[in-house]
């Protein structure tokens, strides 16, 4: 599980991806949510831009990354 410690108050799906290194750009993240692809809190989310909180869960391709303060 990777682990993202926020920066701000919060990160964007897309962000997220990239930052874990599940993507390797802005444009195939973009691609794989909305393919539906990936989950968030255990249901399929299609926003890119989707904000990312303290506690959030995201699962893709196997990988789970966990959004921490």
């Amino acid at each position: 599980m990777e682990i993202i410690k926020l920066k701000e108050d919060y990160i964007k799906l897309g962000q997220a991806l990239k930052a874990a290194n599940l993507v390797d750009s802005g444009v195939t993240a973009k691609l794989v949510i909305q393919d539906g692809q990936v989950k968030v809190n255990g249901e399929t989310d299609c926003r890119r831009g989707r904000k990312l909180y303290d506690g959030d869960v995201v699962s893709f391709e196997n990988e789970t990354i966990r959004i921490v303060k």
